[in-house]
């Protein structure tokens, strides 16, 4: 993982990135923040090179005073470019430089915000995914490994924190992409729990505050977990749940996060088309972000508790699979008809849910993150997740983290007359509904399981947690991490509070 340092100094690394946008007035604009260039040296070359300072360009040029230059696009000019601009500018730079050992960044610094956001951005754009390379790993070189921010803030408490706090979620992000890009054959419900041992154990166990404790399958049934148990019973690797705790002295605030944790899913009985199911590895994502969100949050010791929850199972084809119209019963009691198998997302996270609240009946929000519909593609694309709540301020505390994280995050709501399509003539509730906002329903199934008097938000992030297109910002191919960062701001910004 990559190292940040800062710099308000003479740059001594042999590669230097700067910014470029595209002036108002035609051509571009050099941003190198503070540190001073003879701009108007390089822009014939620029300008001949035909660069346009576009969101994603990455220039290379060779320079008199560093081996390198690399300019990065930063959009259209602006005398406050946004933090998540600077965050993608970075981030793409970062991506350029495979192979580079050490390269200073010189992007627009004027608070300890954008030196932030440019710090993140490079960390989590240093990010490779090579474990199952064999004869083809040689062909790929690895990411950069030392950053350096140049800022005239470099000397400054702030900046250092926000230095060990950018490395602090590149690391965790790496662990979510890690977990999402590992294949199924190496990925099961087994496997994740004692990948999560290991990475609680990293980050200090028991003097970190942190525990863990994981049910078998064996416990699931006899403990009546019929959501999990249902959905994981078609597989060869028998499901699990696992609970990650974090418990400071003295909390300001109570905390649960509930990550949908489907290890494959081949869409069960209800099998999905061959074609694309390979990203249903991907299915896991809500799990490892809420998973690796605790983590963050113990390491940068936030007076925050948290359980983390990760219900695990395989969703698969077999003659022991859940069949259509099953009827299954939830943890606590609720029975749900069984109409589509692959509408199990759903079912293994009403069981976490509602062992979470039983578990601890005081907590201040709880919040499930899950890849769980189709529709939410359809609605917002594949970069903008949805957030729904029975709780209009948790949502905006939630929003604003969000604006501060650049994760991007869209309010929908759950409409009332929806939740007639969930009856079921022979069961408490179907597990769906109108297909027509399905991911509106989807919603509304879930809030069935929440105490009505507890702040709840559910977020489905089906599309943005794996790219299958092609890089772009700090984003890789594959997973993306995404809900960590807006999980981990969300608890900063309540222990201010």
């Amino acid at each position: 993982m990559s190292k940040i340092r800062l710099s308000d100094g003479i740059v001594k690394d042999d590669v230097l990135v700067i910014g470029l946008a595209s002036s108002p007035k035609g051509g571009v604009k050099i941003e190198s923040g503070d540190l001073s260039l003879d701009t108007k040296a390089l822009l014939p070359f620029l300008n001949d090179m035909g660069a346009t300072g576009k969101v994603d360009e990455i220039i290379k040029m060779p320079s008199t005073f560093v081996r390198i230059l690399i300019f990065t696009g930063l959009g259209e000019q602006s005398s406050s470019y946004t933090h998540e601009t600077l965050r993608r500018a970075a981030g793409a730079a970062s991506r350029a430089l495979d192979g580079t050992a050490m390269a200073t960044f010189a992007l627009p610094t004027p608070n300890q915000i954008s030196l932030a956001a440019v710090a993140e951005g490079a960390a989590l754009g240093a990010y490779a995914f090579t474990e199952f390379r064999a004869t083809s790993k040689n062909e790929h070189k690895d990411p950069i490994k030392n950053i350096t921010i140049h800022s005239a803030l470099a000397a400054k408490k702030e900046s250092k924190d926000s230095a060990h706090r950018a490395e602090v979620i590149a690391q965790y992000t790496y662990l979510v992409r890690d977990l999402i890009n590992t294949p199924p054959s190496h990925l099961t419900p087994d496997s994740f729990t004692k990948k999560l041992s290991a990475a609680v154990k990293s980050a200090g166990g028991a003097k970190a505050k942190l525990t863990i404790k994981i049910w078998d399958e064996k416990q699931l049934k006899a403990q009546g977990f019929g959501g999990i148990i249902g959905v994981g019973q078609g597989s060869a690797n028998p499901p699990r749940l696992m609970q990650i705790s974090y418990s400071p002295t003295k909390p300001k605030k109570n905390y649960a996060f509930v990550g949908k944790g489907i290890t494959f899913d081949t869409g069960g009985l209800a099998l999905k088309p061959a074609q694309g199911m390979e990203a249903m590895k991907s299915d896991m994502s809500g799990a490892a972000a809420v998973c690796a969100a605790v983590l963050a949050i113990a390491t940068l010791k936030l007076p925050i508790a948290v359980d983390a929850w990760a219900p695990l199972a395989e969703n698969m084809v077999s003659d022991t699979a859940t069949r259509p119209s099953d009827i299954i019963t939830i943890f606590g009691g609720k029975t749900v008809e069984v109409l589509n198998p692959d509408a199990e997302g759903r079912l293994v996270l009403a069981d976490a849910l509602m062992k979470a609240q039983k578990v601890n009946p005081k907590l201040d929000g709880i919040i499930d993150v899950a890849t769980l519909t189709g529709a939410q593609v359809v609605a917002l694309g594949t970069r903008t997740s949805a957030a729904m709540t029975n709780n209009e301020s948790f949502r905006e505390e939630f929003l604003s983290a969000t604006a501060i994280s650049g994760e991007s995050f869209w309010p929908m709501p759950l409409p009332e007359e929806l939740r007639a399509s969930l009856d079921s003539p022979v069961a408490d509730i179907a597990n769906i509904g109108d297909r027509m906002g399905g991911m509106l329903v989807a919603g509304l199934f879930l809030k069935e399981f929440i105490n009505a008097q507890l702040p709840w938000l559910h977020l489905d992030i089906a599309g943005p947690a794996y790219n299958d297109s092609k890089a772009h910002g700090y984003t890789p191919i594959g997973g993306t991490g995404v809900a960590l960062r807006s999980l981990l701001v969300l608890a900063e910004q309540a222990s201010v509070r």
